[in-house]
This record gives structure tokens, sequence and C-alpha cells, in this order.
């Protein structure tokens, strides 16, 4: 078999060694999964010249990987969980996500401090919700006292599982604030802070500009804030398929109109007296006029 047609293969075997770590009911160590993916990789090296012991051992290899990916995956995003409510429970940590919500606000917290009755651990990130208009900004160190839930299992059989989208998040309880929470600046989040500001300004600018749902859309397409969209249209999105367009937060369609940019001037620069006479770059951009914009 020629070693230019095991390439397809690779992302089977190492699919299989994710299932394999799913199907398996205990934990492995980082190190034990590593010393078989270096195993295994050698093994592979080692029969490179023979027809069939090469490719059942690159298979095996790629299964390893996927094996160790999963395996050190889970490692790196391991992290307390509440299992228990908790009641008046004393918080203190840093605001990194701020979203503003029909009736209420809502912030995720970057714990630094947690005390209070049945608190065995700290959690290093939780989800709250507070009143309306009352969110502290980005990157600001906030305390207050919170009813903590642990994440919410599937309302029913099959159906979407909060508590793992949560885990992916490193985010082991939500809940809700009690009393208002008073505000103090953060200075190691200025960063996250500047970016924010950056988000706002740009959102309430299209906003200003297109208002109603295209503005919300096109904001949501740019800087991923989606709360401006109304119920309808929001449903709307979601039954007709099209609600990934808003989740990937226009990502992905600038990765490809970069590369359509990119192509685009390759060609153009394959000719030299039209590159060197025109400017390709902005040829590769080309804008739409205002009447296109509005239809």
């Amino acid at each position: 078999m020629a070693v230019g047609r095991l390439v397809p293969w690779l992302a089977i075997g190492f699919g299989c060694g994710v299932i394999l770590y799913f199907a398996i009911d205990r934990e492995r160590a980082v190190w034990a999964t590593l010393v078989l993916v270096v195993a295994a990789v050698t093994i592979a090296v080692l029969l490179r010249h023979r027809p069939l012991g090469f490719p059942l051992a690159l298979g095996i290899a790629a299964g390893a990987c996927g094996f160790a990916a999963a395996t050190i995956k889970c490692a790196v995003i391991a992290h307390p969980v509440l299992s228990a409510p908790l009641w008046n429970v004393e918080i203190a940590g840093f605001v990194e996500m701020r979203e503003e919500r029909e009736r209420s606000d809502r912030i995720t917290l970057r714990v630094e401090k947690m005390s209070g009755e049945r608190v065995s651990e700290m959690l290093e990130r939780i989800r709250v919700s507070l009143r309306k208009r009352t969110a502290p900004s980005v990157g600001e160190f906030v305390q207050f006292k919170a009813r903590l839930s642990p994440p919410l299992e599937p309302l029913r059989p099959g159906g979407y599982d909060f508590a793992r989208d949560m885990y992916f998040q490193r985010i082991g309880a939500s809940g809700f604030v009690l009393g208002q929470p008073p505000r103090a600046p953060g200075p190691r989040l200025r960063y996250a802070m500047a970016i924010d500001a950056m988000r706002e300004t740009i959102d309430q600018r299209m906003r200003a500009v297109l208002p109603g749902d295209r503005g919300a859309i096109a904001s949501a397409l740019i800087t991923g804030k989606r709360d401006a969209i109304s119920a309808p249209v929001n449903e709307a999105m979601y039954v007709s398929g099209l609600g990934h367009v808003l989740s990937i937060s226009g990502y992905h369609m600038a990765v490809v109109a970069g590369m359509v940019f990119f192509a685009i001037r390759a060609l153009f620069a394959l000719f030299g007296a039209f590159a060197n006479r025109h400017p390709i770059k902005k040829w590769a951009a080309p804008r739409l006029p205002p009447s296109a914009h509005s239809s």
C-alpha cells in the first residue's frame, strides 16, 4: 500500500483512540498514555519498510495518539464541580465574562476566595445571575453572597446537557447573587477590560447604523454579542438550522474571507505586468457599493 493512501486513515485511527478512551470506565495516568504513544510511534518507525506491518503499526500509533489526546484534555480541564446546593456563600473573584439578558444580567467569575457553611473546596469558576443593569464590568474584582447550585442536568432524555457544556468551560456551579455586589477595580485583567470595551464600542456603532434585528445580527457575527437579537428572530434562526452562524461569531467567515483574499491576490501576482500597474491588494478585497449593502 502506498504511503500516501495511509494518510486519510490516520484520522480514523485517531478517532478510534478517542472512542476507546470513552469506552474505558477508569481514568488512565497521563504518563502511561505518553509512554504508550512513544512505544507505538517507535514500533511504527522500525517497521516502516514492512509492507504489512507498517500500516498496522501506524494505525495503532494513531489510535494511541487519540487516546493520549483525550486523556491529556481531560487532565487539563479537570476542576472541582459543586455536588450539592449552597446558601449564603461568601465569594470573591474577578469578572471574566459579562452578559446582558432579557430579564437579568449574568457574569462568569474566576473565584479567588470562597467560604461558607458546607464549603469543602474552592471552585475555579462560577456563573451567577444578578439584577438587570447591575453587572460589573469585565476585569473588576467583586465580593458578594450567592446561592449556588450544581450544574443543571439534561431536562429530558437526549436533551441539551448544560452540565457537560459548563464542565468544558471550567464552570463548577451556577446560582444567584444575594443583594448588590460591591465593585472594585481589577488591575490584573486590564487586557480583558480593553477587549470588552472594544466589543462594546463596535456593538453600539453597528446597532446605531443598522437598527433592529439587522444590526443585532451583524453585531453578533462580528463581536459575538447575541443578547440584542429578539426572541422570535433568535428562535427562527435555530429552527431553520442557521443558529450555528451566530455561534461561530464570524470567525469561520473571517477565515474563509482571508483565504479568498490570499488566493485572488496570489492569482493577480502571477501576472507581473498587471501587478505592477494596478493595486492588486485593493482589487483582491472589493467593496460592495452602498446599494448592495442596503439590499
